[in-house]
């Protein structure tokens, strides 16, 4: 049996996508091959689990094999188009939900998808090739849903299969391809805050051989709080066919953002309770004396009055130095902001070359730009009382004092960057698959090897209050009040720029690796997998106001294997458990700077290796109600390791206070960890109502020289989220009406700073409810989606010392007619 037309690679033996979690969609295509399997020819077996579930037929990201999901000995979700249209979700961001394992990264950052799996890292793909911002890169692109079937999730470490990635797994990004068929669609989207979008899709048979597809698409926002976004994409693809042994996929993509951006949300008013002879409370003046030179230092911090101590008392509540301070419909974004201006362009090459119905031999070649360009605010401390290295509210960490007049919630130490970024990437990738058999045992062999190049260009610029200017310069004005700001005035260039950042850098990658897919009976399958990956890295530091020179350039390069060994166990038609063990090596950081090993001031210091990972997954799936039912529960111990880290307490500015160069400036061998259980159901109850559903329990935690901390910055211990759908029949309809309800729970995440004095800050948990009305029909569909139907008050991401305000009570209709 030959591959479907316009498939590009959907193999002959089987397909399994695991659509779980919280609206994915639960498949098994099983596709019984082999003659000397079975001593027939092949025959396709798919089971539907749900009566609303729909195939997916190309879901190749988890083992690059033809196993099916009950098969499958790893954690792979897949979350499909229906649902994704159901929730009207334009970006990754919106998907997030359908995820177990997957959730928000907390990071001083607020720029694009960073996303995290497993409390780890992840990385991003375009149908398997590399989609950008991973592994420490911080300018980083807002992935839109325009040009996007479904969206696969790889859970741990993927190195032989898909080049060097990050630790928590890889979300690949099933783009789409031409149809078969004449089709064209119409959407228009309307919504709250200024919302509007506009998008076609069409695609046609060009001959017999060549079909093509092309998505144009706009939509831009005021957005909530004034984050606002414009997007124009257009995607372009041709597909030929000449027989049935090739196919060629030719794909393009340019996309033009605007995406505004926020680093600091509400944030943390610095308070620390520690200071203070009281619990979090009612605060009085006394409770709040001025410093003394009881350690004989005669170094004070700034001495308020009575008066001025009691004001300050007055602005405290009990929720200080604890949780956010809400700013309201407020926000800090500065006039002197702009939205990161980015773009994208994109072209891949796809072979497939099938040899018989047993062998197959694929390649990829992609080429990507990407350019970044905006100011964002980093740093707006509001600095309320704090008793630190034995001094009360010492210069520049202290309340604001002008004038005799103190401002218990002004921002000190502010400072705006304007970051200019460039990537360019060439990546290739060959997959060799080979299908064999021996006696009753079959199996499947896979070569693969991949070549990867980025090459990123990097400037950043800085400046500052009066807290961090310096004489001479034109420093930016104080915040003098929070709630309710005096903005600078005039453009970023007039308050005297300081050169931080300047450099080029390039990273190379080989890897080779091979699989074997062994199916010893019918109820017991083994994977095993190796891998070889070297990483070259190339720096190249072009000069800084603090450090002119130009360096010349340094280079490092570290290799090493990696492996994956899995296991399958099919008890029953219903019932299989599975176990998998891997470890991948990749980049510590593709922007990461590298150091002169050879100078005096790092002769002691070395060039750190790849980052390692590590993970294990204990798993049972389950099906029951003649497969309208699917579920797993998975237990998981994964952890990022071999990483180094700066010492907080190092400081080589001689113009700083706090400079400190008699400590070491960097730990090693260090690792982040995750442990936990994740759970997905997915459910057709009967013919109208269905159910999607997951939830995810995990500790997440750093260890720093062999000691535990307490729950990582911005990743909840508990989460999931469920979405129910029901078809309500109506007798003046000629189709049913869908109606759906959707909760999200996200548990307290903590955005704790023991070096800024709040050692014990959190954001809450919180449940946020949402719901769709659709009416859809052969050529027209309406829907209208509700989010945040209780008008819940929460924080959708942990900010650096802050959280950023989730979207309050809104409505979106969308639109749209084929034909």
């Amino acid at each position: 049996m030959q591959p479907s037309r316009f498939g590009f690679g959907v193999s002959s033996l089987a397909i399994s996508v695991q659509l779980a979690l919280f609206g994915s969609v639960a498949v098994s295509a099983n596709v019984i091959a082999q003659e000397e399997r079975a001593n027939e020819q092949s025959v396709e077996r798919i089971s539907v689990y749900g009566r609303h579930n729909q195939l997916i037929l190309d879901s190749g990201t988890a083992t690059k094999s033809n196993m099916a999901l009950m098969q499958t000995p790893a954690a792979v979700v897949v979350v499909d188009k229906a649902l994704l249209l159901d929730q009207a979700a334009l970006t990754l961001q919106d998907a997030v939900r359908n995820v177990s394992g997957l959730s928000q990264a907390g990071n001083n950052y607020g720029v694009g998808d960073n996303l995290i799996l497993r409390g780890l890292g992840v990385s991003y793909t375009y149908d398997g090739m590399y989609g950008g911002a991973d592994l420490g890169n911080s300018f980083n692109p807002t992935r839109t849903l325009s040009n996007v079937e479904s969206i696969e999730v790889l859970k741990g470490p993927a190195t032989g299969l898909y080049g060097i990635g990050a630790a928590g797994g890889v979300i690949n990004l099933v783009e789409k391809k031409p149809l078969d068929i004449e089709q064209y669609e119409i959407k228009a989207t309307a919504g709250a805050w200024n919302t509007y979008g506009v998008m076609i899709d069409a695609s046609n048979v060009l001959s017999e051989e060549w079909a093509y597809r092309f998505v144009a698409n706009h939509d831009s926002t005021d957005g909530f709080r004034s984050l606002g976004s414009e997007r124009n994409e257009v995607y372009a693809s041709l597909s030929f066919e000449p027989n049935d042994n090739h196919r060629l996929l030719l794909s393009a993509a340019y996309i033009d953002d605007e995406v505004q951006i926020d680093s600091v949300g509400d944030p943390v008013r610095i308070l620390n309770w520690d200071s203070i002879a009281g619990n979090p409370g009612v605060v009085t003046a006394d409770m709040l004396p001025n410093d003394t030179n009881a350690d004989g230092d005669d170094k004070l911090g700034i001495e308020l009055t009575q008066a001025q101590r009691t004001e300050l008392a007055n602005s405290i509540s009990a929720s200080d130095g604890l949780h956010p301070f809400d700013l309201g419909s407020g926000n800090l974004i500065s006039p002197l902001s702009k939205p990161n201006q980015g773009e994208e362009k994109r072209v891949k090459l796809r072979h497939d070359w099938y040899f018989d119905n047993s062998s197959s031999f694929t390649q990829q070649l992609l080429y990507r730009e990407y350019d970044s360009n905006f100011i964002r605010q980093t740093g707006a401390y509001n600095y309320v009382y704090w008793e630190r290295n034995g001094e009360i509210n010492a210069d520049p960490r202290a309340p604001l004092l002008l004038d005799d007049t103190v401002y218990p919630y002004s921002a000190r130490r502010q400072e705006y960057r304007k970051q200019i970024a460039s990537e360019k990437t060439w990546q290739y990738f060959a997959d060799l698959k080979l299908s064999w058999s021996v006696g009753s045992v079959v199996g499947e062999h896979l070569i693969s090897a991949n070549y990867e190049s980025r090459d990123m260009a990097y400037k950043s610029w800085s400046i500052y209050d009066a807290d961090g200017a310096g004489e001479g310069k034109n420093a930016l004005p104080y915040i003098l009040d929070i709630r309710n700001p005096n903005w600078p005035t005039g453009a970023f260039e007039d308050y005297s720029p300081t050169l931080r950042s300047n450099y080029d850098k390039k990273l190379t990658a080989y890897g080779i690796s091979a699989q074997e897919v062994l199916y010893i009976t019918d109820e017991l399958t083994v994977r095993l997998g190796a891998a070889h990956t070297k990483v070259e890295q190339k720096y190249q530091h072009k000069g800084t106001d603090r450090t002119p020179g130009i360096s010349d350039e340094i280079d490092t390069s570290d290799s090493g294997f990696t492996f994956n060994a899995g296991a399958n166990y099919q008890f029953t038609e219903q019932f299989a458990a599975f176990i998998n063990v891997a470890k991948g090596r990749t980049a510590y950081s593709v922007l990461g700077s590298l150091i002169d090993t050879s100078t005096p001031r790092y002769e002691n210091e070395e060039n750190r290796p790849d980052s390692e990972s590590e993970s294990i997954d204990l798993g049972v799936r389950f099906t029951a109600l003649d497969e309208d039912l699917i579920g797993s529960v998975v237990w998981f111990d994964t952890r990022r390791t071999n990483l180094r880290y700066n010492n907080e307490q190092f400081n080589d500015n001689p113009d700083d206070a706090e400079y400190n160069i008699d400590v070491p400036q960097y730990f090693y061998d260090d690792e982040n960890k995750s442990d936990g259980v994740e759970v997905d159901i997915n459910l057709a109850i009967n013919d109208v109502l269905s159910m999607n559903a997951n939830a995810t329990w995990q500790d997440a935690v750093e260890i720093r020289s062999n000691k535990a901390s307490g729950q990582r910055k911005g990743i909840p211990e508990k989460l999931g989220s469920i979405w129910l759908n029901y078809d309500l029949a109506l007798a003046q309809l000629n189709a049913p009406l869908k109606v759906s309800l959707g909760a999200s729970y996200i548990g307290e995440r903590t955005i704790n700073a023991a070096n800024f004095g709040l050692p014990t800050s959190t954001i809450g948990s919180y449940t946020r409810w949402d719901a769709a009305v659709a009416y859809h029909t052969e050529t027209y569909s309406l829907r209208l989606n509700l989010e945040n139907l209780t008008d819940e008050k929460y924080y959708a991401k942990a900010l650096f010392l802050g959280g950023l305000p989730g979207n309050e009570r809104n409505v979106k209709l969308t639109a749209s007619y084929t034909f």
